[in-house]
């Protein structure tokens, strides 16, 4: 996918200005360094029907705050473990889990906090 060839640009809520939605978009993006390591350890871990469900989790979270490309990535891993519960084609999980990461950090880097 394309999450590298724009790991640059900041990654905005469609919701950012939207009054009433900026706290709820603020939780969301708080919580998301504990989503990465929890995605980096299912997959370190071999974990792979945690890793489904937190993929899984984020999805349909990410959706709803006005993350679409997020919840796209994500959408990529519950995917390919539906279609391979086990895993074995590693690599490519791999890939999957480090362009989803990369988009979570984008959106980390793209939010401005409630002042």
């Amino acid at each position: 996918m394309e999450a590298r060839n724009q790991s640059h640009m900041p990654l905005r809520s469609e919701f950012a200005d939207d009054a009433d939605m900026l706290e709820l978009v603020e939780f969301f993006v708080s919580e998301l360094h504990e989503r990465i390591a929890r995605l980096e350890a299912c997959l370190n871990e071999h974990r792979f029907g945690d890793l489904r469900f937190v993929a899984h989790q984020l999805k349909g979270a990410a959706g709803g705050y006005g993350y679409p490309d997020l919840s796209r990535f994500a959408g990529v891993i519950e995917s390919q473990l539906t279609a391979d519960p086990s895993g074995k084609d590693l690599a490519s999980l791999s890939r999957s889990v480090a362009d989803l990461v990369e988009v979570c950090r984008r959106a980390i880097k793209g939010h401005t906090p409630i002042a």
